[in-house]
């Protein structure tokens, strides 16, 4: 399967053109299918030793967040790149499924609004997913966390449009489509400019162009997911769109 990613729709484009990079070998947006195991061999590899020296024995310390996934952590590689390392918990299939869909997906596309993958470890019964560290926490954490000043409606007005423009590239400009399925203010990360960043990609799925919509066992956040795939199953880019909506209430 080939996936092929262009440039933002016109209706989302910022005044500035986006970036957009392609692997080794590649050219014009196309992605090269990954190797069978799931994994596209154009992002590094790393050990969990090294991992382990990165994130300081995966200290407290370095803690950003923990969940039912697993935890992230702070690192920093010896090149001194700051680095957010995601350890999943691999109980059954379930999160063995995530771990390679979210490498799966997330190494074949890149886009300023949509968190960047560094690399992955696998070993024995360890799964970790590194990403570039996104310095400002989550748009949820700006919205509730206790003591945070009120978010002004420019930069709310910045964050929502970085978002959807990051949404909508993984909608509109790649091929399959790629539909997230968990859009929340916790998946949207902020750097220090408080440009946007759509994090997450465990539940995410390909949509082939044949098909109207993808059915599927009910995955995601309560309050966020849209009635119509909570009831049926079927699965649709409107999916996302409703947890968006959600977002902007």
């Amino acid at each position: 399967m080939y996936l092929h990613c262009t440039a933002d729709s016109a209706f989302l484009r910022p005044q500035s053109p986006l970036k957009l990079v392609v692997g080794s070998g590649s050219s014009g947006g196309f992605y090269s299918p990954s190797d069978p195991g799931g994994v596209n061999s154009s992002r590094s590899w790393f050990t969990y030793e090294e991992l382990i020296q990165a994130t300081d024995g995966f200290s407290e310390r370095n803690l950003l967040g923990e969940g039912g996934f697993g935890c992230v952590y702070k690192g920093i590689l010896t090149d001194g790149r700051e680095v957010a390392v995601k350890q999943l918990k691999i109980g059954g299939g379930q999160g063995e499924r995530e771990f390679r869909a979210e490498v799966e997906i997330i190494s074949r596309v890149h886009h300023r609004h949509l968190v960047s993958l560094v690399g992955y470890c696998i070993s024995e019964h360890q799964r970790l997913l590194v990403y570039d560290y996104v310095p400002n926490n989550t748009l949820h954490y700006h919205l509730n966390g206790r003591g945070r000043p009120v978010m002004d409606w420019a930069l709310r007005v910045k964050v929502a449009a970085g978002a959807a423009r990051g949404i909508a590239y993984l909608h509109e400009d790649c091929h399959p489509r790629i539909i997230h399925r968990d859009i929340k203010s916790s998946n949207i990360l902020l750097d220090r400019n408080f440009e946007a960043q759509v994090s997450d990609f465990g539940l995410a799925k390909l949509a082939l162009d044949s098909n109207t919509h993808v059915t599927t066992r009910v995955m995601g956040t309560f309050g966020y997911m849209a009635p119509e795939y909570a009831t049926s199953g079927k699965l649709t880019e409107k999916s996302d769109v409703y947890s968006f909506g959600v977002v902007l209430l």
